[in-house]
């Protein structure tokens, strides 16, 4: 996978960083998803994540944290470099890990962020493992404890997962299965590689005729359709997925990405709901580049992706500063996660 191919100007990686400083410091407002057994279960985010409890929900904030390490691996140059490593030191703690993985093994959790925040979490872990860096190494020390828990519970979930969630929201399966798989492979985890790529080929390996004409939904961050073939490409062997891809959007063949095709037009960016459509143009943007990188430069499919993955890029980098945290809260990493390649192929 990629490593630190990046495409960010230094004033742009310091407001992206500062975007990511200030949502993990930010505690409220907040949308914590607990669920609640007793009166004792009222408690502040912070005081039930101690680590993850800014950004207004835990996976921005798990997420925001990956931001931050990813910008430090990619950009040596990074301004304020000295900042988020003191920031990611503190917040990362031992003791602050530890009580994030003791709430998952609570009985009435252990569906909590189910499978987003959990592919988030695995995202981070692989980042750190991938650096090679020394304070990298102490922090992926310290969430080891939380990974360990988030994997078991994906080993436990998948086998009874009968259809995925093909949803453009939180709940997208193929999205989450898609970074655990480059977690797994970072690692070295072949059992839970070979689990996963077993239930993406369950899932997925007869779709045909993806109906990209309902796309997109008003409030979707991820396009069904391509983060579903930006799973299987992970999964087929080249010419196998080439095969595939053909059968699932047979008019790419034509030059047509039919309502794929066009960035999508954001109506409001202080409503957190509709502001989900900027975050689908930047998933749409990576997706598309990480299919054609996989086809190659020279099949025809790969320039008609590439073309639209520039103007879907341009669209939504021009939205993740927009002044409000409904949307600074979040957009950032999607900027960052399409601007440095992660998960291209090799």
């Amino acid at each position: 996978m990629s490593g630190s191919s990046v495409s960010i100007d230094e004033a742009w990686a310091g407001s992206l960083a500062g975007l990511a400083l200030d949502g993990i410091a930010t505690e409220f407002p907040n949308k914590p998803g607990d669920v609640m057994v007793g009166p004792g279960c009222a408690r502040t985010p912070r005081e039930l994540h101690p680590v993850f409890y800014g950004c207004f929900d835990w996976h921005s904030s798990v997420h925001s944290h990956w931001a931050l390490v990813r910008l430090l691996r990619c950009c040596a140059w990074l301004g304020v470099a000295g900042e988020v490593r003191a920031a990611l030191d503190v917040r990362l703690s031992e003791h602050g890990l530890d009580a994030e993985a003791a709430y998952f093994r609570e009985r009435h959790r252990r569906a909590f962020e189910r499978m987003y925040g959990w592919a988030w979490l695995l995202r981070l872990a692989t980042e750190l493992h991938e650096w090679g860096d020394p304070d990298a190494e102490v922090w992926a020390r310290r969430l080891e404890p939380l990974v360990r828990q988030i994997v078991t519970l994906t080993r436990q979930y998948l086998p009874l997962l009968r259809w995925p969630n093909r949803t453009g929201e939180h709940g997208n399966t193929a999205f989450a299965m898609a970074q655990m798989i480059d977690y797994s492979r970072g690692v070295g985890d072949d059992d839970l590689a070979a689990m996963l790529t077993a239930r993406a080929c369950d899932y997925f390996l007869d779709d045909r005729d993806a109906p990209v004409r309902l796309e997109p939904g008003g409030e979707d961050f991820l396009s069904p359709c391509l983060v579903e073939a930006d799973l299987m490409r992970r999964v087929l062997p080249g010419p196998e997925f080439s095969a595939w891809l053909d059968e699932f959007l047979p008019a790419l063949r034509t030059g047509s990405l039919g309502s794929l095709e066009a960035p999508v037009e954001v109506a409001d960016m202080t409503d957190g709901r509709l502001g989900h459509l900027a975050g689908l143009n930047l998933s749409r943007a990576w997706t598309m580049r990480s299919i054609g990188a996989t086809l190659g430069g020279n099949d025809a499919r790969s320039q008609v992706l590439s073309h639209a993955a520039s103007r879907h890029l341009a669209a939504g980098l021009s939205r993740v500063e927009s002044g409000h945290y409904e949307g600074e809260h979040w957009l950032g990493t999607f900027a960052i996660f399409a601007l440095t390649d992660v998960g291209m192929p090799a």
